[in-house]
């Protein structure tokens, strides 16, 4: 039996993109189909290198083409990415696909070792990603990036002098910690801290980035209002943990975004310390701070919930060494690396069925 590309085609067109609804296609996921005998190859460029779906999307290619065309071809799908964007240019952060806002509506939730890990855990699928710590006044990144010491480098391009910023497993971090005495307070009023960030965003040498990870400070401030004046935000990530107290200000945190004249989608709710886990009884859960607040406020508010990260004494330690959790072979890090996946995948699915991101305009 002679076989053509049209066949192929026609029994790829039969498989769905679980998350964006429609066949692989159509989607101009298809790419590169090459046939020499009984072997069929073909690219299938995925969304993002973090798709929770891919080995799924594999193998109904394979059996679309052995049902529909022929059950003794060898079919090679090579499973490639291309992340998708759906921000209006800007004048800052021209090469960056997904600026991701990570915010909370309190402090000591855990929003800066959320963010550190979800940046590693998203780079360690492939992905091009940076963090900016755009705590100010409590930057956290070079602690945990165990980069406490390093300074970043400057480099002059024609009347342009770029920050470049520091390079720790395979991501790219940017934090007012680099250029302040660890041990001195900054002291600056609202506009010198928003000024710091634009300087961040447009004088530091970020290239080509599938994802940006901003973390935020916590509550609502001026920095918040400077991110997304300055930039087109793909959209935000919430933290919280489980009682009630969190959950209160969590709420404010997700409503700022939801505001009319904001208006930044929101990518889901996470649930930190949401239980603990001695080391010794991994199996066993106790629910400390109360059992599924993020849950239940994710279900109220209608948003995606994106997972719950364990309360484990491993996650402080790596914090403190400068080693993140996700890295380490762990309920941690499996955690994690689900956490990445559900935020890559909310953020492909809001590229393909959102409009595009535009930098917010506020006149009061």
């Amino acid at each position: 039996m002679t076989i053509n590309e049209s066949q192929i085609i026609k029994a790829l067109a039969t498989v769905e993109d679980p998350d964006l609804k429609k066949d692989l296609v159509t989607l101009n996921m298809i790419k590169d189909i090459k046939i020499e005998g009984p072997t069929v190859a073909f690219k299938v460029v995925l969304t993002t290198p973090a798709c929770p779906l891919k080995e799924l999307i594999k193998n109904n290619c394979i059996e679309a083409i052995h049902q529909l065309v022929d059950s003794e071809l060898e079919v090679i799908p090579e499973m490639t990415h291309d992340v998708t964007s759906a921000q209006a240019k800007t004048p800052l952060l021209p090469e960056v696909k997904n600026i991701i806002a990570v915010a909370s509506g309190k402090g000591g939730v855990g929003k800066s070792t959320v963010s550190a890990n979800l940046a590693v855990a998203l780079a360690r699928t492939g992905a091009k990603v940076g963090l900016l710590d755009a705590d100010i006044y409590g930057p956290s990144a070079p602690t945990m990036f165990n980069c406490e010491h390093e300074q970043p480098e400057m480099e002059k391009e024609g009347e342009k002098t770029w920050i470049l910023p520091i390079e720790q497993y395979g991501v790219k971090v940017m934090s007012i910690g680099f250029l302040t005495p660890a041990d001195s307070p900054l002291i600056w009023r609202g506009p010198m801290a928003t000024s710091a960030i634009k300087q961040f965003l447009g004088d530091t040498k970020w290239g080509a980035l599938d994802y940006l990870v901003v973390d935020l400070p916590p509550g609502t401030s001026d920095i918040h209002l400077s991110l997304i004046q300055n930039v087109a935000v793909t959209g935000a990530v919430v933290v919280t943990t489980p009682q009630k107290v969190a959950i209160v200000d969590a709420q404010k945190g997700l409503s700022m975004f939801q505001q009319p004249q904001i208006n930044v989608p929101i990518l889901g709710l996470i649930e930190n310390m949401a239980y603990f886990t001695p080391k010794e009884l991994p199996e066993n859960k106790y629910y400390i701070f109360g059992k599924d607040g993020g849950k239940h406020m994710a279900e109220r508010f209608k948003v995606p919930f994106l997972g719950q990260i364990p309360l484990v004494q491993e996650i402080r330690e790596s914090g403190d060494s400068g080693y993140p959790a996700v890295m380490k072979d762990s309920i941690t890090s499996e955690a994690f690396d689900v956490l990445a996946q559900n935020v890559a995948q909310q953020v492909a699915m809001r590229n393909a069925n959102l409009d595009k991101t535009e930098r917010v305009i506020i006149t009061k």
